[in-house]
């Protein structure tokens, strides 16, 4: 069986806006990785270290922006709303269907 690889936030589908894509942009907010590192290629159990890594930074802030300390939630506001308009850009409908 084959594992499956990560095809990196700037390639994820909806600007990155994904489950995935989302804990990268969190590894940005606390640091835990350089906004250079898109996680292309990185393999499933990579993914669950780094998510664990980004849940254990929520903690402090029971994974609430509002919690966050002032700088950081700037730099959140920042970093989702950059992915937000890169989304909308390549087609993202925030609409929900019937089935959502």
């Amino acid at each position: 069986m084959n594992e499956q690889h990560y095809c990196g936030i700037d390639h994820d589908k909806d600007g990155g806006l994904t489950h995935l894509g989302r804990i990268v942009i969190d590894a940005w907010l606390f640091g835990i990785l350089p906004e250079t590192e898109t996680c292309q290629g990185w393999s499933s159990s990579q993914m669950q270290n780094l998510y664990e890594k980004v849940h254990a930074a929520w903690e402090d802030s029971a994974h609430l922006p509002s919690r966050l300390p002032p700088e950081l939630q700037q730099r959140h506001s920042f970093l989702y709303e950059q992915r937000i308009l890169i989304a909308k850009r390549s087609g993202w409908n925030t609409e929900l269907g019937d089935d959502d």
